[in-house]
């Protein structure tokens, strides 16, 4: 070990700056420029340019907000999730916006998920429960309660979430803050970070993906996704829209369908929801096998023709573009450096993917120290445990995550093995496959 260390040392000593660039690039030009430049600058252009003024034009819009005291309407659609139910309830009880209704439809449970709702019907705590006796699919329920919705707005929830309790009101602020705003999204971060090293590292995934890189593209004005967990719809938009398709990743399909009618959408990192993660790699892996292929399914197929939209702006088709081709192209370079890596350099093999390694480690670091300098105050004491799993990071998102991505990929453009998944019911996947959706 210590001999392998002295080896690295002398490695890196007798190596200049341009050669380790050369060794590393795949860091350096896929990933320092783009998120560590990228972000510090967008976050600190903000808060030094920007938060106080947000801040006042945030309070001209509570005051109108409360004025008005529209109905929102809360959609929670759900399939086996009466043990979560009682959790999501009660955040909604304790909101400090109140003028909302709650309706929750189980999508064809076979735990008590019925009995739990209707307990809480007969409380009062739920306006309107619905229970579908056959499973229609995640789309399905959620256009069966948009159906028996009166809210101006609509507010989509995953049944496995609860509320911080401003986050109400926090999402449907940006509403009254700007024109033309179709839909919100609020922060989603994982409650059970604590339960095993899978969910504490989806917790620094999240931090970073969702309410980093979604506040930074929401500033560039690029954001492209409304996290299906949390966000916030105008009621007549998504009624033009007719609702939700059926398929993986149907929360990107329907920003970019808003998108398409020329409304805005935009972030809101203050309004905070919590959803439980899966414990366990296997569990992990089948998730995100599901969600990474929408990417083809959905910006490859059915909206390419986005890039010829006129209500979309060249730097969203340069955002949309670019995020095709990091997440579907760009993983192909990943493959083509380690082939340049085991074939250039061989005898020093070990020594590249550690320097790529230390490199990685470093970066998380300091982008977590900067979320915890400009975010910390809304962090929970056991969002903290993130700091001791930041070394595995580059392990989980550059191998564990990359593997699982370029999977599905595969396996969704040449196999279109979307429309097979039993996430959604063969039945309606038979369906939406005719019909070419």
């Amino acid at each position: 070990m210590f001999e392998f260390l002295d080896g690295y040392i002398n490695f890196i000593n007798n190596r200049g700056i341009d050669e380790i660039f050369i060794m590393c690039w795949h860091f350096f030009v896929f990933e320092f420029s783009k998120y560590i430049v990228l972000f510090f600058v967008v976050f600190l252009f903000y808060y030094v340019f920007q938060k106080e003024y947000t801040l006042k034009l945030k309070e001209w819009a509570k005051g109108k907000l409360y004025r008005e005291y529209p109905l929102i309407s809360v959609i929670v659609p759900g399939k086996n999730e009466g043990k979560n139910i009682y959790k999501l309830v009660q955040s909604l009880k304790n909101q400090t916006y109140q003028n909302y209704e709650l309706i929750i439809v189980d999508d064809g449970s076979d735990d008590d998920t019925a009995k739990i709702c209707k307990d809480l019907l007969d409380s009062k705590l739920i306006d309107k429960f619905i229970s579908n006796p056959h499973r229609g699919g995640k789309a399905s329920a959620a256009n069966t309660a948009l159906k028996f919705s009166r809210g101006k707005y609509v507010v989509h929830l995953d049944a496995d979430s609860h509320l911080k309790d401003n986050a109400i009101e926090e999402i449907i602020l940006p509403f009254y803050m700007y024109d033309n705003i179709g839909a919100v999204g609020g922060d989603v971060r994982i409650n059970n970070v604590e339960a095993s090293i899978v969910t504490a590292l989806q917790g620094i995934e999240y931090l970073k993906s969702i309410t980093v890189g979604r506040f930074v593209a929401d500033k560039m004005d690029i954001m492209r996704l409304i996290s299906g967990a949390f966000g916030a719809f105008r009621m007549d938009v998504l009624k033009r829209l007719g609702g939700w398709d059926v398929g993986p990743g149907l929360d990107g399909d329907i920003t970019l369908k808003i998108r398409k009618l020329g409304f805005d959408v935009t972030f809101a990192i203050d309004s905070i929801c919590y959803t439980n993660a899966p414990t366990k790699f296997k569990a992990l892996a089948k998730q995100r096998f599901r969600w990474d292929r929408s990417i083809i399914r959905f910006r490859l197929r059915k909206h390419i023709n986005i890039l010829l939209n006129k209500n979309f702006k060249l730097p969203l088709k340069l955002a949309i573009i670019d995020n095709i081709a990091y997440n579907a192209i760009f993983d192909i370079f990943w493959m083509i450096y380690i082939y340049f890596v085991i074939t250039e350099y061989t005898a020093n093999i070990g020594y590249i993917l550690l320097t790529n390694y230390l490199l990685y480690v470093i970066d998380n670091y300091f982008k977590f120290g900067l979320i915890i300098y400009f975010l910390g105050d809304t962090f929970r004491k056991k969002d903290y445990l993130g700091v001791l799993y930041l070394p595995l990071i580059p392990l989980y998102t550059g191998v564990f995550l990359r593997l699982v991505r370029i999977y599905a990929h595969f396996m969704e453009y040449f196999f279109r093995v979307s429309y097979y998944d039993r996430w959604n019911p063969w039945k309606v996947s038979r369906v939406v496959k005719q019909k070419g959706i």
